[in-house]
């Protein structure tokens, strides 16, 4: 499906790797048939990065009787996706380069299909637990290469196929929240069945991604893993500036993958600048790590615990399921609009605040009446949650080049989910030790205020290259 405008646009490198490609997967139509199977792949694996978390939230309640958990434990259930993302994602671009991006993610939707079908079945906590790491392992690495992916194979249309990406995983999120308990139910109110059906949607992207196993040569997905695209958002002033200031000379661009990546070439200018680079030296890079971290924080209490917080309060487990995925789908639209939104403004402060507010109002109807207006709520904390797109965005944003990017992305987001990893342990303690909602709610509203603060300073119009540098 290389156009015209592809072969115009895009930097030499990339179109070196496209035309290898090309030649790997034969004439026209094999290549436009390998294009939408591709965009298939990229579909149904976006579906699978969330249910495993959201599906668990909409029968936390069942799960924690059926196991005899505590407060406390089930708030540790609660901060192990942050910590397996933390930990297993750093492994991804290692992997790929090794194995090649496509089958590195066919392995994670594996993992992710096992996890989910063994841990219902587990027997115990320990088990559910280890099950349940098994699956987000399988989300981590996915989580971070499908960007490369989409670099790759649609270096002319990142913009719209990480939309499409993005709109997956949120429909996916809001899916398992919505349908988990009418399915249980369904299937005589077995809380083991309603997660582990889950699993076949996973063994469903598996599938597709067969024919892409073998593809890790050199000019492969994998080869750019650590180069240009693991964490780099697509809507984001960065990529379209570094073009204009290079002009017609495209080779100058440092995020054509293959120079950047060591396997692939020998050390050049643009390999050279990010370890010149001391990216904890930059202001910046720690306000936007700490952003991202007490936002991933926020979302990561709400898939877990909202639910909980409205059948507490006389919502029934259907109608909850419903307002947590009501929840998560306000990430579908948003997460188009607020990307093109904060790069038309020099400052992003204002929409940081924006989403705070919302936030803030959001908590205090949580506590004051719960279930008098919790579609309202539900509503409110879905735009709140919203701060994590806003956050990539401003990634790319904070630097000059794609080193940098590459570079200021790794850091902020392993800095933000270890950051994110207490909070929903905490809210658990709270919750257990309580008998209520207040406390936890309290930390959540309280927690907003300095994520409104490092977020006004991250929004701000500068470089973490000239942080660094000074």
């Amino acid at each position: 499906m290389a156009s015209e405008e592809t072969r115009t646009m895009t930097p030499p490198t990339v179109r070196n790797s496209a035309a290898h490609d090309a030649r790997k997967t034969g004439g026209p139509s094999t290549r436009a048939w390998t294009t939408r199977l591709l965009v298939l792949c990229i579909v149904l694996s976006a579906l699978n990065l969330r249910p495993a978390i959201t599906s668990l939230g909409a029968l936390l309640e069942e799960v924690r009787d059926g196991l005899g958990m505590s407060g406390s434990v089930a708030g540790l259930l609660t901060s192990v996706p942050p910590l397996c993302f933390a930990v297993f994602g750093v492994m991804a671009p290692r992997l790929a380069r090794r194995f090649g991006a496509g089958a590195v993610v066919c392995a994670g939707m594996a993992a992710i299909a096992t996890g989910l079908a063994i841990r219902p079945y587990a027997g115990g906590t320990a088990g559910f637990l280890a099950a349940s790491a098994l699956a987000l392992m399988g989300i981590a690495v996915s989580n971070v290469l499908m960007p490369v992916i989409v670099k790759h194979w649609f270096p002319d249309r990142v913009g719209s196929m990480t939309g499409l990406y993005s709109m997956g995983l949120a429909l996916g999120t809001a899916l398992a929240a919505a349908v988990t308990v009418p399915v249980s139910d369904a299937l005589g109110g077995s809380w083991q069945s309603g997660l582990a059906l889950w699993a076949g949607l996973a063994v469903a992207a598996i599938l597709p991604w067969l024919p892409f196993v073998r593809e890790h040569a050199a000019s492969g997905p994998g080869r750019r893993a650590d180069g240009d695209g693991a964490t780099r958002h697509p809507d984001t002033a960065t990529e379209t500036s570094a073009s204009v200031r290079t002009g017609a000379g495209h080779e100058d661009r440092p995020e054509a993958g293959r120079e950047e990546t060591p396997a692939a070439a020998p050390a050049g200018p643009a390999r050279g600048e990010a370890p010149r680079m001391r990216i904890t030296r930059s202001r910046t890079a720690w306000a936007l790590a700490v952003f991202f971290g007490l936002q991933a924080t926020a979302a990561y209490i709400t898939m877990g615990w909202m639910a909980q917080i409205f059948r507490d309060a006389g919502v029934p487990a259907g109608t909850a399921g419903l307002l947590l995925a009501l929840t998560m789908v306000m990430g579908v639209p948003l997460a188009f609009v607020i990307p093109r939104l904060a790069t038309r403004l020099p400052h992003q402060g204002p929409i940081v605040l924006a989403l705070g507010i919302c936030g803030l109002i959001g908590y205090a109807g949580l506590y004051l009446a719960p279930a008098g207006g919790a579609w309202a709520w539900a509503l409110l904390l879905g735009v709140a949650n919203c701060a994590f797109p806003l956050a990539l965005t401003m990634v790319g944003m904070r630097a000059r080049t794609g080193p940098g990017v590459a570079r200021l992305s790794a850091f902020a987001q392993s800095t933000g989910y270890l950051i994110s990893i207490p909070g929903p342990l905490l809210v658990g303690v709270l919750y257990q030790h309580s008998g209520g909602w207040g406390l936890p709610i309290t930390l959540m509203s309280a927690l907003m205020v300095p994520q409104m603060v490092v977020g006004w300073l991250a929004g701000r119009d500068r470089t973490v290259e000239d942080e660094a540098g000074r």
